[in-house]
């Protein structure tokens, strides 16, 4: 999942953040659940979600089961963008939150708590434990809909031998035909970090970001673009422009389907991962339906759906109901090893590095 941060964006949710714990105005008592879970639903549902979380492939059935209700969808290209939309005024009752990036929406009362009696199947999710979901009172922040691992993706006929290694990134053999997450500060810091050996990217010191942002200023000329999103990166391999890039499973299946001869690969370092979910703002009104929509994600025929995009389901339920070719990378227990991405403790240093490699 490609989180895309342009510097406006950027520098918004920074000072907001900076600003300490303001306020949203919102309400921020627990959102009630509803008395009958499976009573129907109408009026508007608001959502504000990343691309593929608002796919009408994921979302048909849901408007299928609840004729009554007016589901409006926005998107974003990353949660801190998200944030500092909805701090501004921008109206939702759902959004997308992911664990390397919720501090956004957490320090601005953004988010409505969510009690976990009323997500069906709590105590059996996957994830449930990663940073940012759960709260020291027992409430959650957001409930876990879907997870991936981060590795890398090479086009078999142009790169031999096959990558297995963050560092080979930065082989000159592939200078100017090599792509790297560039919509997010956290991913390209993490992975040349690791491509520099560190073992552990989601704990580096100020002196270690240092490096990695002179690794990455020293080794412009080795990317053909710093991409800010997903779209941007598949139409740069199907355009021949570049052969090795970092991305997800889902990545390498879409390509794949359209005849682009790639697969993906997971370093020996290891691959990140990331967890992304479904929260509750503290301005939503339409409570009943937000957790609706939140238990239609983590039931099994919705977590069925994302597992055929490569993603590893939060109900391990599910995992029996996915195409026998699926089940693998479906399993939670498939990105177990992986590193998992969550917003680093001087996760600012990161930001303003980033910025400065995007200045060059």
């Amino acid at each position: 999942m490609t989180h895309l941060r342009l510097v406006a964006p950027l520098l918004a949710a920074l000072a907001m953040l900076a600003a300490g714990c303001g306020d949203s105005g919102g309400d921020s008592s627990a959102a009630p659940p509803p008395a009958d879970p499976a009573a129907p639903v109408s009026g508007t549902l608001r959502t504000f979600t990343y691309s593929d979380t608002a796919s009408d492939v994921i979302l048909d059935p849901f408007r299928d089961e609840n004729p009554d209700l007016d589901l409006k969808t926005a998107t974003f290209d990353s949660v801190q963008e998200g944030a500092a939309k909805l701090a501004g005024g921008f109206e939702a009752d759902v959004v997308n939150v992911c664990s390397d990036e919720y501090q956004p929406l957490v320090t601005r009362n953004l988010l409505r708590p969510i009690d976990p009696d009323g997500i069906q199947g709590w105590d059996k999710l996957a994830f449930r434990d990663n940073e940012g979901v759960e709260r020291p009172d027992g409430l959650v922040n957001f409930v876990p809909v879907a997870a991936g691992p981060q590795g890398l993706i090479y086009d078999t006929e142009q790169v031999s031998p096959p990558p297995d290694s963050w560092a080979d990134l930065f082989d000159p053999a592939y200078a100017g035909r090599v792509t790297i997450d560039g919509g997010t500060w956290l991913t390209p810091i993490a992975e040349t970090a690791m491509a520099q050996g560190i073992a552990n990217p989601m704990k580096l010191t100020d002196e270690q970001v240092d490096q990695a942002k002179q690794k990455l200023i020293d080794s412009g000329s080795q990317f053909r673009a710093f991409t800010g999103s997903d779209s941007e990166k598949l139409n740069l391999f199907k355009a021949g422009e570049v052969v090795l890039a970092d991305g997800g499973r889902y990545n390498a299946l879409l390509l794949r389907s359209e005849g682009v001869p790639v697969e993906w690969v997971a370093p020996e370092e290891g691959p990140l991962s990331w967890v992304c979910g479904l929260g509750i703002t503290s301005k939503a009104e339409n409570v009943d339906a937000a957790y609706k929509l939140i238990n239609y994600f983590v039931s099994t025929p919705a977590q069925a759906i994302a597992a055929q995009n490569g993603f590893a389901v939060v109900n391990p339920a599910a995992v029996a109901d996915v195409p026998a070719r699926f089940r693998e990378t479906a399993d939670p227990t498939s990105i177990s090893d992986a590193i998992a991405e969550v917003q680093p403790d001087n996760f600012q240093t990161w930001v303003r590095a980033w910025q400065e490699v995007q200045s060059g």
